[in-house]
């Protein structure tokens, strides 16, 4: 078992390796505190700044792609390019690795979760309609999941047997491509055949019916991509169904389920 100090130099390290389905992941250990691991010597503004410019270990560069505020006074969301993300305090010198949760009335709150969903939430938005297969329905749906998706993945196959009652409800789904093996294995090449079609909806039907499709698979298309992000948001097999706050639902939903967990009225 890694001691404190090496899981979080573990994170550490991947954050500065480009990731690769070859990559392992770190064992993070719950709020783990761990002092000294970084002198800095920050002259930006504010501490958001400081963090994002200059934050180091062991004199290496982090790529940090976002720095937030959290509600613990002095204690900074730092979110790596590569997805990963832990807490800081102002001055980088202290580190914490895990959840953060508010003590509400209610309950606890995870609002790191939250800040993933909001980060999810974003990215989805990013990527343009044209860049996705869609199965959208009514011509103004009531809600839109979007599914990064695996023609050889049976519950991908089982889900998308409930588009045309999903689609009927109210509900349009938005394909990404997740080929759980890899860009260069078989389902790589016939989800990038499937956004090459004239008709990707056609084509992708027919990829989930087993059809072996004959089309190309070497036009400008956004498979590589789509599969890099979902690793970076966290999806680690398919469907993986990303709800409109960003939250990630893993596996197969039954479309009764899918209604109430988008709170639309069926009536």
């Amino acid at each position: 078992m890694l001691n404190i100090t090496q899981e979080v130099e573990c994170m550490m390290r991947r954050g500065t390796e480009q990731t690769t389905s070859q990559s392992k992941p770190c064992k993070l250990i719950g709020w783990l505190m761990v002092g000294a691991l970084l002198p800095m010597a920050a002259q930006a503004n504010s501490a958001t700044d400081a963090l994002r410019d200059t934050l180091s270990v062991n004199g290496q560069a982090m790529p940090v792609d976002k720095v937030r505020e959290t509600p613990m006074e002095g204690i900074y969301h730092v979110q790596l390019e590569n997805g990963e993300s832990f807490y800081s305090n102002a001055d980088g010198s202290h580190f914490l690795v895990g959840d953060l949760y508010e003590n509400a009335d209610s309950g606890l709150v995870n609002l790191t979760e939250q800040a993933r969903n909001q980060e999810r939430a974003e990215a989805i938005a990013a990527i343009p309609e044209s860049e996705r297969v869609v199965f959208r329905g009514e011509d103004t749906p009531r809600a839109t999941v979007v599914v990064f998706t695996d023609p050889t993945c049976p519950y991908c196959v089982k889900l998308h047997e409930t588009v045309p009652e999903l689609n009927e409800r109210g509900i349009a789904v938005h394909y990404l491509a997740f080929p759980r093996s890899g860009v260069n294995a078989s389902a790589g090449r016939t989800l990038q055949q499937v956004w090459c079609a004239d008709n990707p909806s056609e084509a992708m039907s027919r990829a989930k019916q087993g059809e072996t499709l004959s089309g190309s698979a070497s036009c400008d298309n956004p498979v590589a991509e789509q599969y890099e992000l979902g690793r970076q948001l966290g999806v680690q097999g398919t469907p993986a169904i990303i709800l409109p706050d960003g939250q990630m639902v893993p596996g197969f939903v039954p479309p009764d389920r899918m209604v109430e967990m988008l709170e639309l009225d069926d009536a």
